[in-house]
């Protein structure tokens, strides 16, 4: 087997001299080429290239969910192939691993590849479904190019957060869990209005949901971690099925101390529920739009602002070690 590593050296939990053994684990196994990413989107032109190539069987991406992102959307670039497009294998290198952890994957790089290549000795592998947002035609956003998500997407406060942690960490602040529960803080009580939100929700042969404040497109569960607790915001989202989404209209101080409780004691059989709560499972395709421009975040990615966003949900969309 012929395999692409793509190393992001700024990956929070892994040293260069962690890096330096996982490699050669790795290498043992395989033929294996190693890249280590330079800029912002090199992991993304990586799995384009591997893609693109005759002889790349798989790619493995060392870093974290942004890593992983990129990697995929090179990966998937002329679109879903899972007989022909390399295989994906994740080696968690972030802070929190989302994608990895969904999998199943230890959150310990070494434990972690340690699992893979037990995976790959076995010819064990699955093929996930993915989410993919689009530019909404007849909108000032429609030729905002494709992009895939692996793990869930937001509109709204959620992405707001996002934006301000990303602030924080090109100032050169680590990120960790404390850093993103101080910027939700933030984010609520920079949040012009609480009360009446600006997003409405459209899908096919169904009513328009209105007024939502924030809007969470989720591929699987859990919604994130904090920490080592995982956090529900949609429990049967599943790599499966489509799309299922969670959305508040209503961001009272009340209502913040509800639902936030709510998604720190969620389970895979109850997640955050109420007169203000959205919950719907296992969508295909679905529109939000925005009466202002909203923040968007993928994958925990800030990519601006949007005021019109579809969402599709994208069955057996990728092959993963596992």
């Amino acid at each position: 087997m012929r395999a692409l590593l793509v190393v992001n050296p700024a990956a929070t939990t892994t040293s260069a001299r962690t890096r330096d053994v996982l490699i050669h684990a790795l290498a043992s196994e395989m033929k294996l080429e190693a890249v280590t990413t330079e800029y912002r989107g090199h992991a993304r032109d990586l799995g384009r290239q591997a893609a693109e190539s005759d002889d790349i069987d798989l790619v493995v991406a060392l870093g974290g969910d942004g890593t992983v992102n990129e990697v995929v959307n090179g990966l998937l670039h002329n679109g879903p192939a899972p007989g022909h497009v390399p295989g994906l294998a994740v080696v968690p290198g972030g802070s929190t691993n989302v994608f990895a952890r969904a999998l199943g994957l230890p959150n310990d790089a070494v434990e972690a590849t340690g699992a893979l290549l037990d995976a790959l000795r076995e010819g064990s592998e699955r093929t996930v479904g993915l989410g993919l947002t689009s530019g909404t035609p007849g909108t000032e956003d429609e030729a905002v190019p494709s992009r895939w998500f692996t793990f869930n997407a937001g509109l709204g406060f959620d992405a707001g957060v996002v934006g301000r942690v990303e602030q924080q960490r090109e100032r050169g602040r680590k990120s960790t869990h404390a850093l993103y529960v101080r910027q939700v803080l933030r984010q609520l009580l920079g949040e012009p209005s609480r009360r009446q939100g600006t997003i409405t929700m459209e899908r096919p042969g169904e009513d328009a949901v209105t007024e939502l404040l924030l809007c969470i497109a989720s591929n699987t569960a859990p919604w994130t971690f904090l920490g080592n607790r995982p956090m529900y915001a949609s429990p049967k989202a599943s790599f499966d099925t489509g799309l299922d989404v969670f959305g508040l209209s209503r961001m009272s101080t009340a209502s913040v101390a509800r639902y936030g409780t709510q998604l720190l004691t969620s389970s895979p059989e109850r997640g955050p529920h109420g007169k203000h709560a959205l919950s719907l499972h296992d969508l295909s395709e679905f529109t939000l739009h925005s009466k202002a421009p909203l923040p968007l975040q993928m994958d925990g990615d800030h990519l601006g602002l949007r005021t019109s966003v579809t969402f599709t949900g994208v069955r057996r969309a990728l092959r993963v070690i596992v």
